[in-house]
């Protein structure tokens, strides 16, 4: 017979408060000073999110509801919402399975999630396979050293 997994229960309710949050952000806008910060895995299946973001925040990211942010969408499984990224606009969507964190400043709110681990890497060109294992060199004329290219210094 199985264990009942109480965390998994825990985490499954806490997330119908971030959604019943968000979907509120989403209906009545935010105002009197609240704002959102939501911590989530960057890397799990479902996120999108853009490249130059995955390798700036290679394993978790933080973003803020507040001001500016616009296309708020929530759903039962994610939310997405278009934030501004070096000036320019760019549409996120977090499924609410990669969630670590989610706080409202405004009323020292906070949520703490405990994700599984992925075995499914998420979908974008940072998660190619390597056929090789991991510390080893592969055996291809393409790997050059560059000893060969530096100077002898003697120090």
């Amino acid at each position: 017979m199985a264990k009942i997994d109480y965390q998994s229960l825990l985490d499954n309710a806490l997330k119908s408060v971030v959604k019943d949050a968000l979907v509120h952000a989403q209906i009545n806008g935010l105002g009197d000073g609240t704002h959102f910060f939501i911590t989530f895995k960057t890397r799990d299946s479902g996120v999108v999110l853009p490249d130059f973001l995955r390798m700036r925040y290679p394993d978790i990211m933080t973003i803020v509801l507040q001001y500016s942010y616009n296309n708020l969408h929530v759903s039962d499984r994610e939310f997405g919402v278009q934030l501004t990224f070096d000036g320019r606009p760019f549409f996120i969507r977090v499924p609410f399975s990669a969630l670590v964190e989610f706080k409202d400043p405004s009323v020292d709110f906070i949520l703490t999630f405990h994700p599984k681990q992925e075995s499914v890497a998420a979908d974008n060109d940072m998660e190619l396979p390597l056929d090789e294992k991991p510390g080893t060199v592969p055996d291809d004329k393409r790997v050059v050293s560059l000893d060969e290219f530096r100077k002898n210094r003697k120090i």
